[in-house]
């Protein structure tokens, strides 16, 4: 009997891992430069934005090796305070996403730059409701605007990818006002970077940040940004 409930066992998490090696190969893209952005700032400074896409690990992995990102956390918005908890998150049903808060320099990458590689590697502006295997509201694409100018940036990158149809699906990433951001809890930061291993990272997640890597070779670092701010738990 303890044989037959081994082998099932194995049997489920073969079927599991083959269904994330199905998903897997998603299409990366090199989006165009945005033809309208901020330019690079004279002085070094700070300045944020939180993007939505898909399982926050991949986001964080991939903006933690981007140059001039100072701080890339895992996170929730879009919903209340009191179910910004994974679990609570999960079911789909709070208005939270899973999200990146962003702290970077605009002086070394600027705010079209980063929606450009968003786009390009870390999440598919053309899923809706879902990122590769990840289903559900929460992980939907989603840009968070601070201000003017962001909200300016990110409404004309979206009609130029619209108009020159890089991608061959519309696309449906929405832009909104930011709402609060509340940190994951802590086990969820650095993930990708602390278990490079597992067979979700390295199937999902790990591709992306190599696509980084090969697309963006002059805003690539190789030593990534790790969090340093306190989490919920």
């Amino acid at each position: 009997m303890r044989k037959l409930i081994i082998s099932a066992y194995l049997a489920g998490v073969l079927s599991a891992f083959a269904g994330l090696q199905a998903m897997a190969a998603e299409p990366v893209i090199l989006a165009p430069a945005p033809a309208l952005d901020a330019p690079l700032a004279k002085l070094h400074g700070t300045a944020a934005t939180i993007l939505s896409g898909g399982c926050f690990w991949g986001m964080q992995g991939v903006f933690q090796h981007v140059k001039g990102v100072k701080e890339a956390v895992s996170g929730y918005t879009g919903g209340a305070a009191d179910t910004a908890y994974y679990e609570i998150v999960s079911t789909g049903t709070t208005g939270q996403a899973e999200s990146l808060k962003i702290t970077y320099d605009p002086s070394v990458v600027t705010y079209g730059t980063l929606l450009r590689v968003f786009v390009s590697v870390a999440a598919s502006p053309t899923e809706l409701d879902y990122q590769g295997p990840d289903q559900g509201p929460q992980y939907r694409s989603m840009i968070w605007v601070e201000n003017r100018e962001q909200r300016r940036i990110a409404d004309a990158y979206l009609r130029q990818l619209t108009a020159s149809h890089t991608f061959d699906a519309p696309i449906v990433t929405q832009v909104a006002t930011a709402m609060p951001f509340y940190p994951a809890e802590a086990y969820h930061q650095d993930y990708a970077t602390l278990h490079p291993d597992s067979p979700y990272i390295a199937l999902i997640d790990g591709p992306k940040i190599t696509a980084l890597a090969k697309l963006f070779p002059t805003l690539y670092s190789a030593t990534p940004t790790q969090v340093r701010l306190a989490s919920n738990g």
